[in-house]
């Protein structure tokens, strides 16, 4: 078990009372502060919430002598990213109510809003779960958001497969009813006993753990970037199980060469539901038991895996569910973007994927949905690549949803690389944040475009992430071109990384500017148009030319 010396936020976990803290203190009394007490900044994430602050106004708050300008994210728990035209409308009159009124889609399949200020928290909470909302374990040292491919044509048994995210969500889920009490209810009517929590106990994980459940041929999901990654495996449209894989995390720290990105490790195959629980179960257990609480930026299960090597981690797992894991199944990968454009499936419905550039649904996005949402003429999915699936639409309301979007003029020419992107939140919002990255990355891929045309490569699939720090929100770290943040404009350049998800990018250049980013793509992409072997994908390529040992 885990010896070290323990970092100071395991020990206000311990003494929190079941997340509780003091919470409600903070909220009901500190009015000379819009933020909350120390320890309770970090128990507000086990509640689905950041506390953050508006940097872009800081240096002029300063000046002023004024508080920081506190406001919270809210980042809701929808397992798979599946809701109702009715929780959509609550997202929407929400938004409208609190915040900035932007909606962001987040890299897992979830929503989140920004700038809600700490009065605003209880009825902005209480105004989700009147719709069968919450944001329980959305952040903090527990299961986050289950994330699960989105559209239905990877597979007849799609929707089959995609109830496992809301089964592993539910089963993970912390028994505290702390949220209820202090966001919601406003009052305790919670017995402590119903609270004994023999997954999390009162320790809790040592650090975040992220579940991805992918259906081949896509890995929309990312799922070796997840700590736990299930790989559905289909034979004769009929499901057999899952290919168990552990140890994924993208997130390092600049300078501290312990820190690293790694895929997770395909460790087995499970064939029944009742096995699947148990094997997510138990792999929690084990980073409950064996992970860092020492040093937090070593805590996640990645570390905990190689610390006990991969086969000592399967030998313990297989001691606590207490059967053999059988040998991985075979399976491809051959895809990972989303499935855009009118698409129909075995039931006969349309799915439309609209694309949400970084995630930030524009103004005309939010109008279109909202008009949508009020016909009540289909559900919507939330994808991995930060955009919307508008899904189960009949073959008669197909027109109606055409014609909103012809309205709203929804309908534009996007580029490949366009669609193939994706960034963190990053600046003003992100303490974390050392670069821009949703603000920025569209601004470059316009000034990367003309470049692709000029090789006669913009019809290439190739994919492109930017992150403004090393934690890898925006999943840089596995995409064909990744950017991520060293300071203000300054980036480092990653090639390298296959076009499935299934091998890490490399750093190509250190801590360049747009400049120079321009410049070292220009060579590149002329690069591979002359030198590529045929079907040869971009992320190959420089894999082959710069990094590969020959």
């Amino acid at each position: 078990m885990s010896t070290e010396k323990q970092s100071p936020i395991e020990g206000i976990k311990i003494k929190s009372d079941g997340l509780r803290g003091t919470l409600k203190e903070s909220i009901e009394l500190d009015n000379h502060t819009g933020n909350v007490r120390a320890d309770d900044e970090a128990l507000v994430k086990f509640h689905g919430m950041y506390v953050q602050d508006d940097r872009d106004r800081r240096e002029e708050r300063a000046e002023k002598k004024l508080d920081k300008l506190y406001s919270f994210m809210i980042r809701l728990r929808i397992p798979g990213g599946i809701i109702d035209a009715d929780k959509w409308l609550a997202i929407h009159e929400t938004s409208e109510q609190y915040g900035t009124g932007v909606l962001k889609i987040t890299t897992r399949q979830t929503i989140q809003l920004h700038g809600i200020l700490k009065h605003q928290l209880r009825p902005t909470l209480q105004s989700f779960d009147q719709a069968k909302l919450d944001s329980i374990a959305a952040c903090g040292d527990v299961n986050r958001n289950v994330i699960a491919s989105s559209h239905p044509l990877v597979s007849p048994i799609h929707a089959q497969i995609h109830t496992y995210a809301d089964k592993l969500s539910k089963h993970l889920l912390p028994k505290t009813q702390a949220y209820y009490e202090i966001f919601v209810d406003n009052e305790k009517i919670y017995e402590r006993e119903t609270e004994k929590d023999d997954l999390y106990e009162d320790r809790y994980l040592p650090r975040k753990f992220k579940i991805a459940i992918a259906i081949p041929p896509t890995n929309d999901v990312d799922v070796f970037a997840n700590d736990l990654g299930l790989i559905a495996i289909i034979e004769n449209n009929e499901l057999k199980g899952f290919n168990i894989a552990v140890g994924g995390g993208l997130s390092t720290t600049h300078g501290n060469p312990n820190t690293y990105s790694r895929l997770a490790t395909e460790i087995g195959f499970v064939d029944s539901e009742e096995k699947v629980l148990k094997v997510a179960y138990e792999v929690l257990t084990i980073q409950r038991d064996f992970g860092n609480r020492g040093d937090r930026k070593l805590a996640r299960l990645k570390y905990t895996v190689d610390k006990l090597t991969v086969d000592g981690f399967k030998s313990e797992l297989e001691k606590r569910v207490g059967f053999k894991l059988e040998s991985s199944q075979p399976y491809q990968f051959t895809e990972r973007s989303d499935i855009y454009d009118w698409r129909q499936v075995n039931n006969g419905t349309w799915y439309y994927t609209l694309f949400v550039e970084n995630g930030v649904v524009q103004p005309n996005q939010k109008a279109f949905l909202h008009e949508l949402a009020l016909l009540n003429i289909n559900n919507f999915i939330f994808t991995a690549n930060q955009n919307l699936l508008l899904g189960e639409i009949s073959t008669d309301n197909k027109a109606k949803v055409e014609q909103l979007l012809e309205k709203y003029s929804i309908h534009k020419d996007i580029s490949e690389l366009r669609k193939n992107s994706m960034a963190c939140v990053a600046l003003p919002t992100c303490p974390l944040a050392l670069a821009e990255a949703q603000r920025y990355l569209p601004e470059l891929i316009t000034k990367i475009e003309p470049l692709l045309e000029k090789h006669q490569l913009q019809n290439d699939d190739i994919s492109i992430r930017m992150t403004g720090c090393p934690n890898g929100c925006g999943r840089s770290y596995v995409s064909e071109i990744g950017f991520v943040g060293t300071s203000a404009g300054h980036y480092n350049l990653m090639l390298g990384g296959d076009r499935y998800g299934v091998r890490l990018n490399k750093i190509y250049k250190e801590k360049v500017n747009e400049a120079e980013i321009l410049n070292e793509l220009d060579q590149v992409f002329e690069s591979y148009t002359k030198e590529k072997i045929d079907n040869e994908t971009f992320g190959d390529f420089t894999y082959r030319k710069y990094f590969s040992v020959n």
